[in-house]
């Protein structure tokens, strides 16, 4: 089990910036995925095995717009993060999506050809 986090990597942004955006996509996801008992069996197992975390990067909106489609067809738990805009980007820019917790397989099958942030 694993969680996979999708940066926009066309935004550029600072270190913290992007550590910050994919924290809140990570535990959106998590909580969107305690709404369901499938989904809190998947978080407990994900928890004992470590909670183990990607970060990839996406090209651009389109391509992280594409990639969250792909999960969602799948049937996983995903999460979308609207950046604010108090800071770096405009508001409403669409930072980040997380994807998960889930199955190795499954995720590598959507995600593996991406590349580390």
């Amino acid at each position: 089990m694993k969680q996979v986090i999708i940066v926009r990597a066309d935004l550029r942004l600072p270190k913290g910036k992007a550590a910050a955006q994919a924290a809140h996509a990570s535990v959106e996801a998590v909580l969107r995925s305690l709404g369901s008992a499938a989904g809190r069996e998947r978080v407990k197992v994900w928890r004992q095995e470590g909670m183990a975390k990607i970060v990839l990067k996406a090209a651009d909106e389109k391509e992280l717009l594409r990639l969250l489609q792909l999960a969602k067809d799948e049937g996983c738990t995903t999460a979308l993060i609207t950046d604010a805009g108090r800071t770096v980007v405009e508001p409403g820019t669409r930072t980040c999506i997380a994807v998960g917790p889930a199955d190795d397989d499954v995720l590598d099958a959507l995600f593996g050809r991406l590349k580390l942030l």
